[in-house]
């Protein structure tokens, strides 16, 4: 186990492989002249599905999204024309699914049967509003317009040799009408039948016609003397006729003369051979099994049939083959002459509520639906066979552990047991069990042997059945029985699951009463209860490597439980509803589950966690199974589709990593293509890699070499054009940044130089980058203004101080260098406040200190100058060391306050002149000698 989990890869990841969908509805079907393909409606769409391999190759559908009514393709392939509810005839390229020509029908109310020509010139639609319409689809013009009809014209066809031109047509009044084209007259009614006619079966040189009709007859007509030759009664409602090819062997049928014989497929759900000239049925197929009907009923009546019954036959000459559309959707193909079954195919499987891997190798599926035939699908063909035996809804599905036996519960109350044949495929129940009160709605078969089953039912009971041993010669016929080995009580509500465990001992089942419950499988003990649900139990699961249980709620969780004391390990919340089923994966250590949101998740056991959400189904995912080699799940949905799923972590870890070592060696490219300064290259594997930081970083790079932006514009301009769009589309990104949103003007102030506006507005989605490029733009330019006016404040001060400066150094005369002479005393630009205050104190003695006095004052007695030249050396030993004492401080403000009021008693305009050249900055004033020095640095 350790050694196992070493090497042990987690899952991450499903992906859909391949579906199983619905692709018809009821409705026309048709084969085209090649027998390759067949044609069927499924509400919008007509769908092309390949006979050979099953697959849908082709959906055409209408834009309106109106159902379509009815469609015709033309005998020589060319044409497909489709009529839908909207009254619009619509022509189509139907290899190319292309439409070609649309054009409105005349009718008043929707077509109902539509039909070619032998020529494929002319197109024939009947409404429900009695009229048929003939158009001409070369010439495209309508080209009769008959009336007369009786209500909806359902059936309209063409008589077999085009030179004749009259159409046979069936409406409500039971008469089948001739209508000659040359006069767009009715000529006569053809009455035999008293209820709707379903089909027209021609001889091939015309002469002779088969009628059907849901009265349980058919009618042979001269076409000739337009007389009824022969009325045979077939005792079924017949929904469609084929006449049997005169050429070939057909004694496996019962035909032993020559002469008109034709097949009905009808109400009985069987195909049958009739005799014309003698009325009698030669031939009839043995039903799939003799279904009994459901107790309480007769075994009379129609409705017994009515899942069975037959809606379409065709006959393929080309392959000798009938094609055969029943009642439940599905398309069977029978080979001639011993129409043997061929081929089948399901249309529509309803609602899918359990589905297992079935086969060597798991190349089967089987499938139970809400009905009482299982489905088995081969997954490489997509053929199915359909199995006979339940008489109710199968509700149920286990595979035995070799994978070629498994059984099924239904609403019947049985319990049936099935074997496929491993060299034919073939599928057959092999043995049968009745004893359930109830519906039985959960069933698991033995994990070792082939050697019992489990069923619980809604009677609240579990019961063990053991299966008798097969013998390898047994026939068809044999139906074994399954014997009861153990019956128990087990809930208070319905059991919705049941389990085996691996080593089968034990047995654990979940019930509507929201618990778990344990048993010994040898007598059906009680081991122990799981409490711990809010709601009813959906599911059981048993780890394959570990002693624990799973079990899936509907209270959306979903529970792992000790086996030791029956307590409850972890808990996984996730699902918005019912958690429906829940399987082990990857050796037991991680979940699937599903519920009825549609959703199927994958968890990891150990770290509780939700690795993986898989959303595929529009519905309920009842069916929920996992192969053998735990390499692929399937998925059965309420939304009448299955998917089939393919663990691609490995795949997607290895892409992984080989994408990182591409990334990797771009990335040292790219690299290399810089240093190398080739521009262009580097660029276009930016835009290669998609990676728009990387092609920002080559814009800058261009732009800071010399002759940058033009070495942006050649580059820019050798740029194919899905680059351009790239690039411009990564210029709307950079512009949200300001670091980044001048190289994008860059860029796009290039494009729109070379390039006129009807160029660029032809790139992909540039209207929406343009109307992205231009708010963060028009922010940029609203910033850049601000910053433009913030420095023309910086310019205006700058020039207010070189006039300060100016004035000032001019009165020094003697100081330093001066510039032509000003006027003596030029007008103040600053006002001084000359108030006796600290601040003014403190920067009339820093000034006088600073400077020399100028030699203006001639009256100026000897002391006071002696005095000033005694504080301006003071001043500048102190502007020298930097600081000052404060007792020094004190004593010089005291003598340049005597200094300062005589000076500026006998001339104020001195301090003038002096304080203009004052510029204080945190207090502090600029002398006259240091304001050079500030105006250099500031230069």
């Amino acid at each position: 186990m350790t050694m196992a989990s070493n090497t042990l890869q987690f899952k991450t990841n499903y992906a859909v492989s391949s579906k199983i969908e619905p692709f018809y509805k009821g409705g026309k079907v048709q084969i085209n002249k090649d027998e390759k393909y067949i044609l069927c409606t499924c509400g919008t769409r007509v769908n092309i599905l390949e006979i050979a391999t099953g697959q849908l190759t082709r959906s055409i559908e209408q834009d309106d999204q109106e159902d379509i009514t009815s469609f015709a393709l033309s005998p020589d392939d060319e044409f497909l024309v489709t009529a839908s509810r909207a009254l619009v005839l619509k022509q189509w390229d139907w290899r190319d699914g292309v439409c070609t020509r649309s054009w409105r029908a005349i009718h008043n109310t929707p077509v109902a049967s539509m039909t070619f020509d032998p020529s494929s010139t002319l197109l024939a639609t009947g409404g429900c509003d009695g009229t048929i319409k003939l158009w001409d689809v070369l010439k495209q013009y309508c080209t009769h317009n008959l009336k007369g009809s009786a209500g909806v014209v359902h059936l309209v066809q063409f008589h077999p040799d085009s030179s004749v031109l009259q159409l046979f047509s069936s409406s409500l009044d039971c008469g089948i009408r001739v209508w000659d084209l040359r006069s767009s007259l009715c000529v006569c009614v053809l009455e035999s039948h008293y209820s709707a006619v379903t089909s027209l079966a021609f001889t091939p040189d015309g002469s002779t016609m088969v009628s059907s009709g849901r009265d349980k007859i058919c009618t042979v007509w001269d076409l000739k003397s337009r007389e009824v030759v022969r009325t045979v009664p077939v005792y079924e409602a017949v929904e469609a006729v084929v006449l049997l090819p005169e050429e070939g062997d057909f004694s496996q049928l019962g035909v032993r003369t020559k002469g008109l014989h034709f097949i009905t497929a009808g109400s009985k759900g069987v195909l049958r051979l009739w005799e014309a000239g003698s009325a009698r049925c030669v031939f009839s197929q043995t039903p799939p099994v003799s279904t009994p009907p459901p107790s309480g009923e007769e075994a009379g009546p129609e409705e017994e049939w009515s899942q069975r019954s037959l809606t379409y036959c065709i006959h393929l000459p080309s392959s000798a083959r009938l094609a055969i559309v029943t009642a439940e959707h599905n398309i069977l193909l029978y080979q001639l002459p011993a129409l043997a079954l061929q081929q089948q195919f399901v249309g529509y499987n309803d609602e899918v509520l359990d589905v297992k891997f079935l086969g060597k190798g798991d190349s089967h599926i089987v499938v139970a639906t809400n009905s009482p035939q299982l489905k088995v699908f081969e997954l490489a063909s997509r053929s199915c066979q359909i199995l006979y035996g339940h008489t109710d809804t199968v509700l149920a599905l286990d595979i035995f552990r070799k994978g070629s036996m498994f059984a099924s519960c239904s609403k019947d109350n049985t319990v049936r047991v099935w074997r496929m044949d491993t060299l034919s495929g073939e599928v057959r129940c092999v043995a049968q069990g009745s004893g359930h009160a109830n519906a039985v709605g959960s069933i698991s078969c033995s994990r070792l042997k082939e050697s019992f089953v489990v069923s619980g039912s809604l009677d609240c009971t579990v019961k063990v059945w053991d299966v008798p041993e097969q013998q390898e010669g047994a026939g068809e016929a044999e139906l074994q029985t399954l014997s009861v080995r153990t019956t128990e009580k087990a809930h208070d509500k319905d059991v919705n699951g049941v389990a085996v465990s691996p080593n089968d001992k034990l047995l654990a089942s979940g019930s509507q009463d929201r618990t778990v419950k344990v048993w010994s499988l040898a007598d059906l003990a009680l081991l122990g209860v799981c409490r711990g649900h809010r709601r009813g139990v959906w599911s059981v699961q048993f780890s394959p490597m570990d002693q624990v249980l799973a079990s899936a709620s509907a209270d959306g969780s979903v529970k792992l439980w000790g086996l030791q004391d029956f307590s409850c390990l972890k808990t996984f919340e996730g699902h918005d509803a019912s958690v429906l089923k829940v399987v082990f994966v990857s050796r037991g250590s991680q979940l699937l589950t599903s519920g009825s949101d549609g959703l199927v998740k994958l968890w990891t056991i150990k770290t509780n966690e939700c690795v993986k959400t898989l959303d595929a189904h529009q519905d309920k995912v009842w069916g929920l199974h996992a192969s053998r080699k735990d390499d692929l799940a399937v998925t059965g949905s309420a939304d009448s589709s299955i998917m089939l799923w393919q663990d691609v972590s490995e795949i997607e870890l290895a892409e992984e990593q080989a994408q990182q070592e591409d990334q990797i060696l771009k990335q040292q490219e790219l690299s290399n293509l810089l240093q190398e300064k080739k521009f262009l290259k580097a660029l276009g594997l930016a835009i290669s890699l998609d990676q728009p930081h990387t092609a920002l970083r080559v814009i800058k790079e261009i732009r800071r070499g010399r002759d940058g932006e033009q070495q942006l514009e050649s580059t820019l301009l050798r740029l194919r054009r899905d680059q351009k769009e790239s690039v411009l589309r990564y210029c709307a990104v950079w512009n949200t940044n300001a670091r980044s949103c001048l190289d994008a003007q860059a860029v796009v102030q290039v494009l729109l130089r070379h390039h006129p506006p009807e160029e660029l507005l032809q790139y992909q989605g540039a209207r929406n980058i343009l109307e992205a490029l231009v708010p963060y733009t028009d922010r940029h330019m609203q910033r850049i203004g601000r910053l433009l006016q913030a420095s023309m404040f910086l310019d205006y001060m700058w020039q207010k101080m070189r006039v300060t400066g100016h004035s000032s150094v001019e009165t020094q005369g003697e100081s330093m260098d001066t510039s032509p002479v000003a006027p003596a005393t030029p007008p103040p630009l600053f006002i001084i406040d000359t108030s006796p205050s600290l601040e003014g104190e403190r920067g009339r003695q820093e000034d006088e200190e600073g400077g020399e006095k100028e030699e203006e004052e001639e009256d100026a007695t000897e002391e006071n100058q002696e005095d000033d030249a005694d504080v301006s050396v003071a001043g500048g030993k102190a502007g020298k060391n930097g600081k000052t004492e404060r007792g020094r401080e004190e004593t010089e403000m005291a003598e340049e306050s005597a200094s300062g009021e005589s000076s500026g008693e006998e001339d104020e305009g001195a301090d003038d002149g002096a304080g203009d050249g004052r510029k204080r900055e945190n207090g502090i004033g600029w002398s006259s000698e240091a304001l050079p020095l500030q105006m250099e640095l500031i230069r």
